[in-house]
């Protein structure tokens, strides 16, 4: 019914800049808020940033001033620009969406994508 479909991951040195984007797609009416989570070997998966489709904002502390995230409402699309990245963001970042579906009726429901690999190097 819905898919997230993220890009942009790789591998970058200390101190460089990537850009994550994840599209949704499928039986959107609405999408509430959107946000990006990360989950590094052997650690619990954690918000990094987080979006409101009114443009609210909130992120973890350990990424504050590095990390950017904006949506693009018509597109169904959310960025995240990490920059001045450390090799401690190394992590499969994932993207989430609270969506309100329609499919015969109305239902909300929330959506994740299939994660990509961000590696930082020292």
């Amino acid at each position: 019914q819905v898919q997230l479909v993220e890009s942009g991951g790789g591998l970058v040195q200390a101190g460089g800049s990537l850009r994550l984007s994840c599209a949704a797609t499928g039986n959107i009416f609405k999408i509430n808020d959107m946000g990006w989570y990360r989950q590094a070997p052997g650690k619990q998966r954690e918000l990094v940033a987080a979006a409101t489709s009114g443009g609210a904002t909130n992120y973890a502390d350990s990424v504050k001033g590095r990390f950017t995230i904006s949506r693009d409402n018509a597109k169904n699309t959310v960025y995240l620009q990490m920059n001045s990245l450390k090799p401690e963001d190394t992590a499969v970042y994932y993207c989430e969406a609270d969506v309100i579906v329609i499919n015969g009726a109305y239902y909300s429901k929330d959506y994740w994508g299939q994660g990509t690999q961000v590696t930082v190097s020292s």
